[in-house]
């Protein structure tokens, strides 16, 4: 929970609007985050806004513009606007994981490309240049995936290597 106290932006860091919360949804824009409001008598507020670790609390009460009453009028009940600002949340792309299948002696190549075409969706002479690639240069690219896709596809090559009794190794590795 965050103890923030009430904080009203300066005018000269907000030229463009007079309301507190125009205000505090014009300096959401400058600071990026996202606001959420409510207008509400000051007798129905509670005492704490709860709040996550990353959210803060901006308050504007009793200012002269016409969405907020001027304090002290007993005719009209006094009115509080909360703010809550927090921030953005950004997502990131999620780590590369490359797939390569081993060289080993022993496996038949057309079972490596027939593992190629099943696995990774690669054509025939697609599985097949990667096929030669393996059998030449001892390690092949088979796909670039996510993490677990690529340890599903992993594991799915070694499963099928194994019940045909091959010794297929296939591997992943971060980019």
């Amino acid at each position: 929970m965050v103890n923030a106290t009430p904080y009203l932006f300066p005018s000269r860091h907000i030229k463009s609007c007079k309301s507190p919360l125009l205000m505090a949804i014009e300096a959401s824009h400058i600071l990026n985050v996202m606001v959420l409001s409510t207008l509400r008598p000051t007798s129905m507020l509670p005492d704490s806004l709860r709040l996550n670790d990353s959210a803060v609390r901006v308050s504007a009460m009793g200012t002269s513009d016409p969405i907020t009453p001027p304090p002290g009028e007993d005719d009209e009940p006094e009115f509080e606007i909360d703010v809550v600002v927090r921030p953005r949340t950004r997502t990131r792309k999620p780590s590369m994981f490359t797939v390569l299948m081993l060289n080993d002696d022993y496996t038949p190549m057309e079972f490596v490309v027939h593992a190629l075409e099943r696995f990774f969706g690669k054509s025939r002479d697609e599985a097949t240049d990667i096929m030669l690639e393996v059998h030449q240069h001892g390690v092949g690219v088979c796909g670039v995936f996510t993490y677990e896709v690529a340890e599903s596809k992993v594991a799915h090559v070694m499963d099928l290597a194994r019940k045909n009794q091959h010794p297929l190794q296939c591997t992943l590795e971060k980019e």
